[in-house]
């Protein structure tokens, strides 16, 4: 009870007497420093959202500018060529007013002509630099051989470009994705089905394909030409609807994605001290975030990328529907949900306006780990309503979550900045035991299908020697995004904030800090029913998953370089020969590619299975042809894929044209045979290049497919590598 009183800034009670009140100046101190820090972000926000506005302009060069028109005044040059005058004929007269004597006048209209001319030079310097960053012939070049014209632009792009641009400053200088020419589009989708078809097949999808170009598609392409000139993407709202918000199957497995620990390196066993440190750096970066002092991420050093995608970093939740879900975002969020053995806990972040320091959260993490209570009824696989199907939880929400002890615990998991899940279970990958890696990602894909937020943009997952994880829901942004903030994190924990020989935080905890706070539930009988309908659904769903990872040691990116191609191809080339020795045929393969080279640009699909990566793999397969004739068939298939790869980061891809042509033609309810046709089958692969030795790779399939087998394709995967390998190694006798 003590605590709640704390919790109240002022209490009165009616007596005979009068009123009588009771203040509390802990909680006055609380409310008064919380006031503070909101104040500090709203001005921080406006100075930001003032500097982001005139960029690449600054106050210092609108001063500059006013100081030489008044500077060439004095020295009798007008160079207004008169407009100075006009604007001082137009000032309001009066006796009393500002304006009454001629040097006031003549200053505030040289700083009116100073600030046009100002104005007016962001938006030529704006309007050039998005030309500039329109010109995309250098991604086309060979490497080392830049053209003088790719010189002279980035010479100028330099220019143009402030020396210390903040997260948003080069949003409206961003050119918009284009919208492909529809026979481009087709050209290059046939291109990519031929290898796939025979003969009759082919023909088939060729009539279709010309008869929608000449029919149907003019009308759905103006529809997209015009909104190209309206939003600010003509894709990306529409995929992040369609592809994400709407889609009624399970965000567990479907869509959300994990991202794994530093696996070759250990900071501590101790659990709740490994939090400390990685929420504290977690909360850092948010912080540079709201003050927008993270570098926007720049190719070559010169193009940025697209930073929209980071503002719904922290403080989102999906919140489900029963049509389509919602993505709420908050400004700020002062706590975290966390989740420990069947619990729900609200841990603050701050004490006032003050961060906890890790020692802090270190010491509220394992009052949690230490709490003896046990779960509410039905509280322990509640989270499973976020695993199971969207219309179900949805509906639950709505009956079950809307009022009461329910609605408050609901919000506080869903207005707080991340999630957080502290398991009871240890894993990490041992080197020594290659099925370690594989439990580690299906523990950070699924868990036991309850012990998950899948809905928060991440969850924090803690194992219980100290390792960790996120997954991550994919509809506010894709990986590359929580890549960043990883990164960050890891660095900071790894060689900012250390540990003490024991394992634990450095400093000395405030142990006068309130504990975390128990979520209280209210959970009746139907609702236990519909949580473990969810369940049953997502473990089904965990269950069928076959996920196969393993460490490639052979080599890495260091022997792939003196091959003379990307090695981005050369594993997507492995990867097709590995797919045909395993099903003996080809298929659709998607590679993801991004387009955050345009403004709100995601992602595009770069479609590898091409004529010349199938030629080469039949040449290796039917083993007759010289080592010579492989490379060369190789280097043709590198090529073209590196090709194709540009051409979807430049906006010319296949697959978001058509999806959007797609829709279009729903929206007006034109069918179309074309654009009915679609194919989906094999395997998902992810890898990660790890350095200049090692691979890692990340292989998923279903049980229920009789057709596939990870391991097995990760065997051959393994050979294929090895295999293109050999190709570049010549024997002595022939040199």
């Amino acid at each position: 009870m003590a605590e709640a009183h704390q919790a109240v800034a002022f209490q009165f009670t009616v007596t005979p007497e009068g009123v009588d009140f009771r203040l509390s100046r802990e909680a006055l101190k609380h409310v008064y420093l919380s006031g503070i820090n909101s104040w500090k972000k709203r001005l921080i926000r406006i100075k930001n959202g003032i500097l982001r506005g005139v960029y690449p302009g600054s106050p210092t060069s609108w001063l500059v500018v006013v100081m030489a028109t008044v500077g060439s005044s004095f020295c009798n040059v007008d160079v207004s060529l008169g407009l100075v005058g006009c604007i001082q004929r137009c000032l309001p007269q009066g006796r009393c007013g500002p304006y009454q004597t001629p040097q006031t006048r003549a200053l505030l209209s040289m700083a009116i002509f100073s600030t046009g001319v100002w104005v007016t030079g962001i938006f030529f310097f704006r309007q050039t630099l998005k030309l500039l960053l329109s010109y995309h012939g250098w991604m086309f070049e060979m490497h080392g051989k830049t053209s003088n014209l790719t010189r002279i632009w980035a010479m100028c792009v330099r220019l143009l470009s402030s020396r210390h641009p903040m997260l948003y400053s080069f949003q409206t200088s961003l050119p918009k994705l284009p919208v492909p020419r529809v026979s481009a589009t087709i050209q290059r989708y046939l291109e990519s089905v031929r290898p796939l078809l025979d003969d009759e097949e082919y023909y088939r999808m060729e009539m279709l394909a010309k008869e929608f170009q000449n029919k149907t598609a003019p009308r759905l392409q103006k529809y997209l030409v015009l909104k190209s000139w309206w939003a600010s993407n003509y894709v990306s709202d529409w995929w992040e609807e369609y592809i994400y918000l709407r889609g009624r199957s399970p965000l567990m497995v479907n869509s959300n994605y994990y991202v794994m620990d530093l696996v070759l390196i250990k900071n501590t066993d101790v659990q709740a001290a490994r939090l400390g440190n990685i929420i504290h750096a977690m909360i850092m970066y948010r912080r540079k975030l709201d003050r927008e002092e993270i570098k926007p991420v720049m190719a070559l050093g010169i193009v940025p990328m697209c930073s929209y995608q980071m503002e719904r970093m922290f403080n989102t939740t999906r919140v489900p529907g029963k049509e389509t879900d919602v993505l709420q975002h908050l400004s700020d969020s002062r706590h975290v949900a966390v989740y420990h053995k069947g619990r729900f806990f609200k841990l603050w972040l701050y004490e006032g306006s003050r961060l906890l320091k890790p020692q802090d959260l270190e010491m509220q993490f394992q009052r949690i780990l230490d709490d003896p209570s046990p779960p509410q009824p039905g509280e322990e696989k509640l989270a499973a309503l976020t695993a199971g199907g969207r219309v179900e939880w949805a509906q639950a929400r709505q009956a079950f979550f809307s009022s009461g002890k329910n609605k408050a615990a609901l919000e506080a998991i869903e207005r707080a900045a991340f999630f957080v899940a502290l398991d009871e279970e240890s894993y990490r990958y041992d080197p020594e035991d290659e099925a370690s890696l594989s439990l580690y990602g299906k523990a950070l894909l699924h868990g036991n299908c309850y012990n998950r937020w899948f809905d928060k943009s991440f969850t924090l997952i803690s194992f219980k020697n100290g390792q960790l994880g996120l997954n991550a829901e994919h509809a506010w942004a894709d990986a590359p995004i929580i890549g960043h903030l990883w990164e960050f994190v890891l660095g900071t924990d790894s060689f900012h904030l250390g540990y003490t020989e024991t394992g634990h935080c450095l400093g000395k905890p405030n142990p006068a800090l309130p504990p975390p706070t128990r979520l209280q539930w209210d959970i009746p009988k139907q609702c236990q029913a519909v949580i473990e309908s969810s369940y049953q659904v997502a473990k089904a769903l965990a269950d069928d998953v076959e996920l196969y990872c393993f460490q490639f040691l052979p080599f890495g990116k260091g022997l792939i370089k003196k091959c003379r191609t990307s090695p981005d191809a050369f594993v997507q080339i492995a990867l097709q020969l590995a797919h045909f020795r395993d099903r003996g045929k080809f298929c659709l393969t998607y590679e993801a590619s991004m387009t955050r080279m345009f403004r709100e640009g995601r992602t595009e699909t770069v479609r590898s299975c091409t004529s010349e990566s199938t030629a080469f793999v039949q040449a290796m397969v039917e083993k007759s042809h010289a080592k010579a004739d492989l490379r060369d068939l190789f280097q043709k298939a590198a090529k073209k894929h590196q090709n194709m790869y540009r051409l979807a980061m430049t906006g010319a891809g296949i697959d978001r044209h058509l999806f959007c042509l797609y829709l279009v033609s729903k929206y007006l309810g034109v069918s179309s045979p074309f654009l009915a046709e679609v194919a989906d089958d094999g395997y998902g692969v992810s890898y990660m290049i790890a350095g200049e030795n090692t691979i890692f790779f990340h292989i998923s399939s279903k049980f229920s497919s009789s057709e596939t087998n990870a391991q097995r394709f990760g065997n051959h995967i393994r050979q294929a590598l090895l295999d293109l390998a050999d190709l570049f190694q010549v024997p002595k006798t022939d040199s």
